[in-house]
């Protein structure tokens, strides 16, 4: 266990997204959102490009995923 949060881009999230199950719904403006059919969870993620997304927001993706930082950082 490694005590760093991890850093990512839009895109990372959106690969780690696609690898648990979520598929690509739409996107409005800047913001995709993606739909995984089996729960009816939904995740919202900000595409800038090449920025990172920010630590809080980061984290509440994560737990929208229904992942760990862990789990997470172990997909990346």
């Amino acid at each position: 266990m490694s005590p760093r949060f991890p850093v990512a881009t839009g895109k990372d999230v959106a690969r780690i997204a696609q690898k648990v199950g979520f598929v690509f719904d739409r996107q409005k403006g800047s913001h995709a959102i993606y739909y995984r059919k089996k729960d009816g969870a939904r995740i919202v993620v900000p595409m800038h490009a090449h920025k990172t997304i920010k630590r809080r927001t980061l984290s509440g993706i994560i737990d929208d995923m229904g992942l760990t930082i862990d789990e997470f950082r172990q997909l990346m």
